[in-house]
This record gives C-alpha cells, sequence and structure tokens, in this order.
C-alpha cells in the first residue's frame, strides 16, 4: 500500500536523532522507496539569504527556510497555487522544484507556500521495516498540516492518530481536550 500523501509521525520508539519528534510529509511511496520532507523543521535562514546565495534575482521573501531532511537535493516547494504547480500531492496542495515555478511563487503573496531544503529519503524496503518496528505512526494528511505552526504540529497530529484509535469513526474535533472525560 502506497502512503503517498500520508503524514509519518516520529513514535518514541524512533532513535535516529534526523527525526526526533518530526512529521514528514510523504511525497512519493513505491516499491522503489519513498520521499517525504519534515513539516517541522526550520533553518536560521530566509528565502531572501538563499536567494542571494544561489545568485538568483533579488528576492524579498522573509519567509524561514525549512529543513525537509537530512538527504541533500533540490529546493522543493510546497504551496497551494495550481499555476505554478509541477504535481499535486493532495486536492489542493502542490509540489514544484524547477526554477520557473519556484522563482514566482515564492515572489507573491496570494497562495501560502513552505520552501525546503534537503529531503527525507528511503529506499525499497526500508521505511517499510521502520514502520514494523514501530518508529512511525501514519495518517493521511491535510493541507492544514503543512502550514501548521512548526513547533505546534507533532503534537495536534499524535493528538489526531490518538483520537483516531481511541474514538474511530468520530470527528476528532468534537472530541474533549481530555478524552478520559468522554
Amino acid at each position: 500500500m502506497s502512503l503517498s500523501s500520508h503524514l509519518l509521525v516520529a513514535s518514541r520508539k524512533l532513535r535516529d536523532p534526523n527525526f526526533q519528534r518530526t512529521v514528514v510529509l510523504l511525497l512519493e511511496h513505491n516499491d522503489d522507496g519513498a520521499l517525504g520532507v519534515v513539516l517541522n523543521r526550520v533553518v536560521d535562514r530566509t528565502i531572501e539569504q538563499v536567494w542571494e546565495a544561489v545568485e538568483f534575482d533579488p528576492c524579498d521573501c522573509q519567509q524561514q527556510l525549512n529543513q525537509g531532511g537530512p538527504v541533500p537535493g533540490p529546493l522543493i516547494a510546497l504551496h497551494t497555487s495550481k499555476k505554478l504547480s509541477e504535481k499535486q500531492i493532495l486536492p489542493g496542495l502542490y509540489m514544484s522544484m524547477q526554477k520557473h515555478t519556484v522563482d514566482p511563487l515564492v515572489r507573491q503573496s496570494k497562495h501560502p507556500f513552505r520552501l525546503y531544503t534537503g529531503n527525507s529519503g528511503w529506499g525499497g524496503g526500508q521505511l517499510e521495516g521502520e514502520l514494523q518496528q514501530g518508529g512511525w505512526l501514519t495518517t493521511q494528511a491535510q493541507v492544514d498540516d503543512v502550514f501548521a505552526d512548526p513547533d505546534e504540529v507533532w503534537d495536534e497530529v499524535t493528538k489526531r492518530i490518538a483520537l483516531g484509535v481511541l474514538l474511530p469513526g468520530r470527528d476528532p474535533k468534537s472530541a474533549p481536550d481530555d478524552p478520559s472525560l468522554n
């Protein structure tokens, strides 16, 4: 079963320091492996600083860059602009990696976006092994997860998963903050 467009939420059993308390959005998952980005690791650099470093035309975007994972790779943008998309990840959420789509994206303010450096990757069967060992919890991703506060998304998604286990079939928004009061 493909987990593309799902979230991986690091469990307490996961010992890899690259992924402790992370939420990873899987962009691709098939027999050859998986590719995703960590949603809750911010880098101490703005997009303006990155644009200066890579010699693009100057850009005044003060949004922080995000660390998508420990694997080096091209910049990956997640956003809500269908016009500037290269691939749909979820309904209303798109991915772009090419300069001709990413550059105009960071220069506009109509569509929310996040820009990631690096990614999280697994070879064929590697992620499945980590899932069997209990290293990750999974749930379907939502567009709001990508744009959530990085300091809060791990707690929010972990709670959503727990409520799904405790109260299957119920809307998690209707549950009390403390499920023991149910």
